[in-house]
């Protein structure tokens, strides 16, 4: 009894399951008709509008109906060949009617491939990703090859537009710049704080790795894109050389380093054995909450000589930059902000977008493919950037930054006199 009873409540809901199915469906083709219809009554209304009423003569005629022909248009996501209504002027030149041309428009069949493609829709799947049409109605550009040349040229397009976007209006004391691996390429990121907290994509560049010369065509294309540069700024990095040499020679003293935290402390366990690393770590972190620049350096030296004997390796990375990981602290930043420009994190945190973007993609055909997906991607990012924690301490830091640039160049005046 309970089998059947079991069975017959499962008939039951594949019934109540099957006309939710059929009423939808039905539902759907009824505003696809309907929106049809009141299409082709606009088109009717502007045919009316230059012709005159059907079967009426007309002393000033302008133009007069020419039948039909068959024509592309693009609509929810794909293109449907309809018949297109057909208008010749008095002196026989074909009239273009305007509702068809919007219509025909290619921009929102590029913009809807694209918001496919980024929701995790394959190109080869992107077909069935689209509400069905009308019966008898014929839906072209709906291929992986067509696809996939759309999806291509909307996305240079925005690579061009991305990289051009001015930047002399904001204002940005910190910049963070890191490299993150996409693919089989590494692509360079910067991101800008301004001043009320709120995260920027400024630029990216491909290449094979962090070098000097990627690095410096990142801050070049910055520069000449407007981001001011004798200005107090403080730069989040990783550590790597490259990044470093770039900014030393474009910013000159007006830059200060904060090294990322994060990295620093990957960097040192690296070089000890496994049993060592939670303790060394929680030795560092217990320096950098210190109440002072100083506390925390005298701390951190003490920890590389303890290390100096069995693990050379990790003092050498300890001492290596150790300055600058405390940059934020002689500036005198605590709390939530110096736990965000701390590190290179916000980022990083940008590749899990980048990641499930690029998941579809089997097979990369070059940088330029890369910085294509790449750019995509942080534009879709950018779309729930919050403020920084901690943006309530920026003015602090601006200030503290302007006096700690103004007291170094003073120095090297000083200095070169």
């Amino acid at each position: 009894m309970r089998k059947h009873g079991t069975k017959a409540r499962q008939s039951e809901d594949q019934g109540r399951f099957g006309w939710l199915l059929s009423a939808r469906r039905a539902l759907r083709e009824l505003v696809i008709a309907a929106g049809l219809e009141r299409f082709y009554e606009d088109l009717e209304a502007e045919r009316e509008a230059l012709c005159g009423p059907r079967r009426k003569k007309q002393a000033q005629r302008r133009a007069y109906r020419y039948g039909y022909d068959e024509g592309p248009l693009v609509f929810g996501g794909r293109k449907l060949r309809l018949p297109k209504p057909r208008v010749r002027s008095v002196a026989g030149q074909e009239v273009e009617l305007a509702t068809w041309r919007e219509m025909q428009a290619e921009d929102p069949l590029e913009e809807r491939v694209l918001e496919q493609i980024l929701v995790g829709v394959s190109t080869r799947g992107y077909a069935r990703s689209l509400e069905g049409v009308a019966p008898g109605v014929e839906s072209v550009a709906v291929s992986r090859s067509s696809v996939s040349r759309r999806l291509i040229a909307r996305t240079a397009a925005q690579v061009e537009s991305f990289l051009g976007r001015p930047l002399g209006d904001l204002d940005l004391p910190a910049i963070l710049i890191d490299g993150t691996s996409f693919g089989e390429h590494v692509l360079v990121v910067a991101l800008g704080i301004d001043a009320g907290g709120r995260k920027h994509v400024l630029g990216v560049v491909e290449g094979t790795t962090e070098s000097e010369q990627v690095c410096r065509s990142l801050v070049r294309n910055l520069i000449e894109r407007g981001l001011v540069v004798e200005r107090a700024r403080l730069f989040v990095i990783d550590g790597g050389k490259g990044v470093r040499k770039a900014i030393r020679m474009s910013f000159g003293t007006w830059a200060l380093i904060q090294r990322c935290r994060v990295h620093k402390l990957r960097n040192i366990a690296e070089h000890l054995p496994k049993a060592k690393q939670a303790w060394v770590r929680a030795a560092v972190r217990r320096a950098w909450d210190a109440q002072s620049s100083d506390a925390a350096k005298r701390s951190l030296l003490r920890l590389a000589a303890q290390l100096e004997t069995q693990h050379p390796g990790a003092a050498a990375s300890l001492r290596e930059g150790l300055d600058e990981t405390l940059t934020l602290m002689r500036l005198g930043v605590h709390g939530a902000l110096l736990r965000t420009l701390g590190s290179t994190n916000p980022i990083e945190n940008l590749q899990g977008t980048l990641q499930r973007i690029a998941r579809n993609v089997k097979r990369w055909r070059g940088g330029t493919m890369a910085l294509r997906w790449a750019v995509a991607g942080l534009i879709e990012a950018e779309r729930r950037f919050h403020r920084v924690r901690g943006y309530r301490d920026l003015t602090q830091l601006m200030a503290s930054l302007e006096a700690q640039v103004n007291h170094e160049r003073l120095d090297n005046e000083e200095r070169v006199a």
